[in-house]
């Protein structure tokens, strides 16, 4: 499939697709058939969906979909070699929001962007590169990497040396359009930031790009114990179903589509 396409595909798939998503459009399905003929499918619906959302908002599913994900590329050991560069992906900027305001606004995957600063510092000589451009369906002349580009500067981050990609609109192209723009040599060693629980799937797409990449995870979801985690807000548990889910979906697809060089890459 050819990558806009793809893009399309995945987005409607994604949007529609989607637990809370689902299940909103399911028990409006039951709720319609009440008022036909088909009571008995209009109950079992509506009730189905109900129980589905109860779970997802206030059961630990969220946690059982997102740990595996989160464990499976452990942070790098503090006195690891300095890499040769360090690659932040995108999925860190509100672009309607940043784009009204006319000011970068960040979304709660904001350490992606923090943690960045704190590599750049300990390693210097790493070249830093940021790859994201938009995510909306439609074009948009703003770009995720100029509002990164505009908070890094304002923060004090050194600019000198950093690139920015700004053509990606999914892991994949983040992963294709970098290598395009650093042409990273043979053996050298990249530390990839990103979501814990988007770690596995990024570590795939840009392993088949031809990046020999470490992944520096962040922005973890779950504790990381053994045991089952029920949520404290509702609306905090069903985000987290719906990561997890894309993450788990986007993996297959990624495979499937030869995309990733794994189906569940590992370290």
């Amino acid at each position: 499939m050819h990558e806009p396409m793809f893009f399309i595909v995945s987005k409607s798939f994604a949007f529609v697709l989607a637990p809370v998503h689902f299940f909103i459009f399911l028990a409006v399905i039951g709720a319609t058939l009440l008022f036909t003929r088909w009571k008995t499918w209009g109950r079992a619906l509506s009730t189905v969906s109900a129980l589905a959302l109860l779970l997802m908002a206030f059961g630990p599913l969220g946690g059982l979909l997102a740990g595996p994900l989160e464990a499976r590329f452990p942070p790098p050991p503090d006195d690891m070699p300095a890499p040769d560069g360090i690659i932040v992906l995108g999925g860190t900027i509100d672009e309607r929001l940043s784009a009204s305001r006319d000011r970068p606004t960040l979304v709660d995957a904001a350490e992606r962007l923090t943690a960045p600063i704190a590599l750049k510092r300990k390693y210097p000589n790493a070249r830093l590169v940021f790859t994201g451009g938009s995510a909306a369906p439609q074009a948009s002349p703003y770009s995720e990497a100029d509002a990164v580009q505009r908070f890094w500067r304002e923060i004090g981050l050194d600019q000198g040396d950093v690139l920015y990609e700004r053509r990606s609109r999914n892991s994949y192209e983040n992963a294709v359009f970098t290598h395009e723009l650093l042409r990273p040599k043979p053996g050298a060693r990249w530390l990839l930031v990103t979501s814990a629980i988007h770690m596995p799937r990024a570590v795939g797409v840009f392993r088949q790009a031809g990046f020999d990449v470490i992944a520096y995870p962040v922005d973890y979801r779950t504790s990381g114990d053994s045991g089952l985690e029920f949520p404290r807000f509702a609306t905090k548990a069903l985000g987290l179903v719906e990561f997890a889910a894309h993450e788990w979906a986007g993996l297959v697809a990624y495979r499937l589509t030869g995309k990733s060089d794994a189906l569940f890459p590992a370290p």
